[in-house]
């Protein structure tokens, strides 16, 4: 009589459990595609519609044509690729002299930098909002910029990854006379790519998405990012017309796909190299 596998079972109620998790996560990004190609009734209809009979490509175009789009998505680029650029210049320095350096008062200000994961944008916008008020910043990109200049996760998993690099390379390189700027950029951002890149899409899908700073910090469209556009399109085509909003919904999620198709692959080797499980 054959024994009951039970490893058989395990690795077929893994399968399943994987599955229903997957599906949890990608069942929203589905029914946003297929109300996006829905007409009107049939986004009322019930039981709900999943394939629509003929899509409607031409919800795009009203869901564009509801604002100025074009101007949100500039707005939307400009405000995230500015961060990242002003991230990088301010983390790579840091996350160096965290790892390669020896200072008094190291640990103290690394502990400040592992302190900023634990506030919440949240608690200090009503300080930043006057600061920026004083420096009659509120009608610009800026207060959607400047408050983002540093990036704490960013120089913690930078500077785990700069632990890994052997001292030998460096030492090697400063008897050839390389500055610190050339060992910067010639040895430790190549050899760290991987982390760049994972720090640039976290980086890209946080500010990429951000509603509730950009809807704190402006009080004129022509400042306003995407994100905002997007929300707008509820009072504009009205609440009904989930087929409008959904699709202006995909103009928003498309970025953050491309982004994440080019730079995933990176995920997985920034964190087993730098040593965070």
């Amino acid at each position: 009589m054959k024994i009951f596998d039970w490893r058989s079972l395990a690795s077929v109620l893994g399968v399943l459990l994987k599955a229903a998790v997957v599906m949890v996560f990608i069942f929203p990004f589905l029914w946003m595609i297929s109300t996006s190609l829905q007409t009107f009734r049939e986004t009322l209809a019930f039981p709900p519609t999943w394939i629509p009979a003929i899509p409607q490509w031409n919800n795009f175009v009203e869901a564009m044509s509801a604002g100025p789009f074009l101007m949100y998505a500039r707005n939307s680029v400009v405000i995230t690729v500015s961060i990242i650029v002003l991230q990088f210049a301010v983390m790579i320095p840091a996350a160096y002299a965290f790892a390669k350096y020896r200072f008094r008062g190291k640990s103290v200000l690394f502990g400040f930098v592992l302190l900023a994961f634990m506030i919440p944008g949240q608690i200090t916008f009503i300080p930043v909002y006057l600061l920026m008020a004083d420096f009659g910043l509120i009608h610009t990109l800026w207060p959607q910029i400047i408050p983002f200049m540093s990036n704490a996760f960013g120089i913690f998993l930078l500077r785990q990854y700069f632990m890994q690099i052997p001292e030998e390379i460096i030492e090697a390189a400063r008897l050839d006379n390389a500055g610190e700027i050339k060992v910067i950029w010639r040895i430790m951002l190549p050899m760290a790519g991987p982390a760049l890149a994972t720090i640039a899409l976290f980086s890209f899908v946080s500010h990429w998405n951000e509603y509730f700073w950009p809807l704190v910090m402006t009080n004129s469209e022509a400042i306003r990012p995407l994100t905002l556009g997007i929300a707008m399109l509820r009072e504009t085509e009205g609440i009904s017309n989930w087929h409008i909003i959904m699709a202006g919904n995909v103009v928003l999620v498309v970025p953050i796909l491309l982004v994440y198709a080019f730079c995933s692959r990176h995920i997985v080797k920034a964190f087993v190299y730098s040593g965070i499980k």
